[in-house]
């Protein structure tokens, strides 16, 4: 082949190869045609990198005119391709403007706010009742709810055969030996008394668990909160001083209680303390159990054995401690008489406690 056919043969290649390009540019709908096609010719491996290495076949001295052509050629179709990618987006973007318009006269989506829940309504106002009184609110994280058998049970005096750890049917996990979740918040009281002496005056939420049979008035999940106070010379009298007043603060001065005799293995003497149900009228329902009223807290004086297991002089100081059902206090206060409401998150039943937070 003559230098001369060599340089023709290169430069028709070149501007069939420019021909080419810019009639199958113009055909192409979308992006990802564009970049294939920009591949398949400028590419490392495209058609216009494989003709410019033919350039040594061209004499030396019409090289520079070739080499001159090719690139102008791969400016051009460059500068072409990028034309194209800003038509079709502008086309796209286009397209999306008229197919996704907003109508604005349309009315808007209400975005209803959110409510407290009802228990947690409950819970911060009874926690209030009590710091009126003088007690601390202690932060439950401080108090876990996957507990051992000794902060659960042990420690507070229930001994490994005790029988009244069968009152409790309790969810053991496999997390480890003797964990369990706990079944009363009454594992607060130790944990606190072992990282402070008296005086001690606090109250603590959470939420505890029992393996029992669902109904109207029980769940396996539900909320406590447990008070405690010990110091020198406090009393029975202090005791029902003190929850007589949290019920009339919390329910009214109106709403007739009563204390009844009880047994827990932490307390003693123990009680326990119901409010009139406001959901019958004396013939009985299935929130009270058909006996017209309904148990709200459990209390007592903590036994010394509990005080001596946390290295507190029970000749010294005395005390007494109580565990209020949060969910009881709601169903009374606000005439619910079905617990498995307060978790079936029914909007409509949620939305009736907005305002009084």
């Amino acid at each position: 082949m003559t230098s001369n056919s060599s340089t023709q043969t290169m430069q028709e290649a070149l501007r069939q190869l420019e021909s080419e390009t810019l009639t199958a540019l113009a055909a192409l709908s979308d992006v990802l045609s564009l970049e294939e096609l920009r591949v398949s010719v400028l590419g490392r491996k495209g058609t216009l990198t494989q003709i410019l290495r033919s350039l040594k076949e061209v004499p030396a001295e019409e090289r520079s005119a070739v080499g001159s052509m090719a690139n102008g050629i791969q400016d051009g179709l460059n500068q072409a391709i990028d034309q194209k990618k800003q038509s079709l987006q502008a086309s796209k973007w286009q397209a999306q403007i008229t197919t996704e318009a907003l109508d604005v006269t349309m009315p808007g989506r209400v975005r209803t706010p959110g409510v407290l829940h009802p228990l947690t309504l409950v819970t911060e106002e009874i926690c209030d009742i009590f710091r009126l009184m003088g007690f601390h609110v202690i932060d439950d994280t401080l108090c876990p709810e996957v507990e051992t058998d000794y902060y659960n049970f042990e420690a507070l005096n229930f001994p490994a055969d005790h029988p009244a750890r069968d009152m409790q049917d309790t969810f053991y996990t496999h997390v480890g030996p003797e964990v369990l979740l706990r079944s009363q918040t009454s594992n607060a009281q130790i944990r606190h008394m072992e990282a402070h002496q008296p005086p001690v005056q606090v109250v603590v939420s959470g939420r505890v668990y029992r393996n029992e049979e669902v109904s109207s008035r029980k769940n396996v999940l539900f909320h406590q909160l447990e008070g405690l106070w010990v110091d020198e010379n406090v009393s029975m009298a202090d005791l029902k001083g003190v929850l007589h007043r949290f019920v009339a603060l919390f329910f009214g001065e109106e709403r007739p209680t009563r204390f009844r005799s009880s047994y827990f293995p932490f307390t003693e003497p123990s009680a326990e303390m119901d409010v009139q149900c406001i959901l019958c009228t004396g013939a009985g329902c299935r929130t009270c159990g058909h006996h017209g009223w309904l148990e709200i807290l459990g209390a007592g004086m903590v036994d010394p054995n509990v005080l001596q297991g946390v290295k507190i002089d029970p000749e010294k100081y005395v005390g007494f401690a109580f565990g209020v059902g949060i969910e009881r206090m709601a169903m009374l206060k606000y005439g619910i008489d079905n617990i498995r409401a307060f978790y079936t998150n029914d909007q409509r039943f949620l939305t009736q406690f907005r305002g009084l937070s």
